[in-house]
């Protein structure tokens, strides 16, 4: 690869709002909970809120479709941003959209105490979870046909390398359904520092990004798979907000 090209985009502000890398957001997230009092699972409920708001917009004005009449996938991992959509699941029940959740199944650690309470929630509203496994993956192109939107909660900040295996199958099946496709955070598969990819990536129309807006989000290259980026407010202390610039 270019080495130019690979370089992380120095644009510093966008909207408002500090960007940044995905070690800095790390960081913050970090201090938010130890030295602000700020939860993370606070934190995770107002990203859920704010990506189920986004999602109910889209659909009223480029859908033209009330909410009761909305019809969403969610594919989730197994960490935060899976967590993410988990709430924002409830959030879009709780608005009257018929929501389905497709989780990857927990590694030999488990799923994480924050993660595992949202789970517990979203059954308690009668959320419909199904696990992503090699048994089942080969029936989501009709599953997905059968949707309005597709929300894209697989793959965080946090992760490093080209997606495989169960995850690089649903990636493709979601390209592939041409339905509209909505990611959290950003796209699954393209780097949050640089916008690149290795091949395997969410080709989103619209990137709800939480609380800062990541370097590879303002990369020109991975404007076309970010598709239209929204940042999501979801609660950081303005101290915090201001150490991130």
């Amino acid at each position: 690869m270019n080495l130019i090209m690979s370089k992380i985009p120095e644009i510093r502000e966008y909207e408002g709002w500090p960007v940044v890398t995905a070690e800095k957001m790390k960081y913050l997230d970090k201090k938010a909970s130890m030295e602000y009092g700020k939860p993370e699972i606070d934190l995770m409920e107002n990203a859920g809120k704010g990506i189920a708001d986004g999602i109910l917009s889209i659909a009223k004005e480029e859908l033209l479709k009330e909410q009761s009449e909305l019809k969403v996938a969610i594919c989730c991992g197994r960490g935060n941003n899976g967590g993410d959509g988990i709430v924002t699941a409830r959030y879009l029940k709780e608005a009257g959209a018929k929501v389905d959740i497709y989780l990857m199944p927990p590694k030999d650690s488990g799923y994480s105490e924050i993660v595992i309470k949202n789970i517990e929630r979203a059954k308690e509203k009668e959320i419909n979870i199904t696990l992503l496994e090699n048994g089942n993956i080969d029936k989501f192109p009709e599953i997905f046909s059968t949707v309005d939107m597709i929300l894209d909660c697989l793959l965080g900040v946090g992760t490093i390398g080209k997606p495989t295996g169960i995850i690089r199958k649903i990636i493709q099946f979601m390209n592939k359904s041409q339905k509209l496709l909505v990611a959290a955070d950003i796209p699954s598969g393209l780097s949050p520092d640089t916008g690149h990819h290795s091949g395997v990536f969410i080709m989103a129309k619209y990137t709800f990004t939480l609380g800062f807006p990541k370097t590879g989000l303002m990369a020109p290259h991975a404007q076309k798979n970010i598709g239209k980026l929204k940042v999501i407010d979801i609660g950081y202390p303005e101290g915090l907000v201001e150490e991130a610039r």
